[in-house]
């Protein structure tokens, strides 16, 4: 019998991964909408730390958030390899576009959801509630997190509402 036939479509899934700060993160591939080269990020003053600016993304303002600093780290250094993944995040009853800059895309992974194990409770660098879990891949740990709790909801209005402003 054809093994796919008998896998359980929900028991795997995709994730895009990439690095920041030599550390290898995770997000469902159902969240990205596209990846694309760092440029053209425009500084708005008065926002939070995190948030690189904005981008005109085909005639759509989207703000543009830097990871490592919304996981309390250095801020990105931009090289060769640095681009912006585009995000599609849920957000009370519409869908949010927003940037994430990030060091560098790695692959796209299929990840068994048996296999994720919970997030660390003690001696994370990063809230608990950004991380869905983590898994090994063998090669190395994958932080998989949760798109929708890069930022809270306070945050998200509060950048949103902020960017439409200007």
């Amino acid at each position: 019998m054809d093994e796919s036939f008998t896998k359980d479509p929900l028991s795997h899934q995709h994730f895009l991964t990439f690095v920041l700060r030599d550390e290898c993160f995770g997000i469902s591939i159902s969240a990205v909408k596209e990846i694309i080269e760092y440029d053209n990020v425009t500084p708005i003053p008065l926002m939070p730390e995190f948030v690189k600016g904005v981008l005109n993304l085909r005639g759509e303002v989207v703000p543009v958030i830097d990871l490592s600093v919304r996981f309390n780290k250095a801020p990105t250094e931009i090289q060769k390899r640095t681009c912006i993944v585009i995000l599609e995040i849920p957000f009370e009853e519409q869908t949010v576009t927003i940037g994430a800059v990030v060091d560098s895309v790695s692959e796209v992974m299929e990840i068994n959801m048996e296999t994720i194990e919970p997030a660390p409770t003690f001696g994370a660098r990063i809230r608990a509630q950004f991380i869905l879990g983590v898994v090994n891949t063998g090669d190395q740990f994958v932080i998989l997190l949760r798109g929708e709790r890069v930022l809270s909801v306070e945050e998200m209005t509060a950048v949103i509402e902020n960017v439409v402003e200007k």
